[in-house]
């Protein structure tokens, strides 16, 4: 019990319980958004006595209307979502990381450097891929490879 609390106090699931709130509360501003002033203007462009944009497969069966002003307006909705998430979350997280950086006298455009264990599991490759490479390696008992 005392693990799961401590899982629950750290920061990161309270950032994201944090986050899922927020953009439930964005998913529904942005929705309204599509539904009460998006769609109307693409819905006129079907016409003054159409029922929007769109087309019916069969005659006048509405469960074969083809509703491409929906698939504009989800288009729109995606636009617009990916474009606040971008300009308020992430070009501000990374100017903050770079600033963050430039604080620590570190070089923002350096590349990263790899954890040390997986420079050692790089090394340890090469050094493999030399030794079977040479025809120096041997099996598990330490003998040559043999083709059965």
């Amino acid at each position: 019990m005392k693990g799961f609390k401590e899982f629950v106090m750290q920061g990161n699931v309270i950032d994201l319980a944090v986050g899922v709130v927020i953009g439930g509360a964005f998913t529904a501003l942005v929705t309204a958004f599509v539904n009460f002033i998006i769609n109307p203007i693409v819905a006129a462009a079907g016409g003054a006595d159409s029922i929007g944009l769109g087309f019916h497969v069969i005659g006048t069966n509405d469960k074969t209307f083809v509703n491409i002003g929906e698939v504009i307006s989800a288009v729109i909705t995606f636009l617009i979502t990916a474009a606040v998430v971008y300009f308020v979350f992430v070009l501000p997280m990374a100017k903050a990381r770079r600033m963050a950086a430039i604080r620590r006298g570190e070089d923002p455009d350096a590349e990263p450097t790899s954890p040390e264990d997986v420079l050692l599991l790089t090394e340890i490759r090469d050094l493999l891929q030399q030794q079977n490479a040479s025809g120096t390696a041997g099996g598990p008992t330490g003998g040559t490879q043999r083709e059965l």
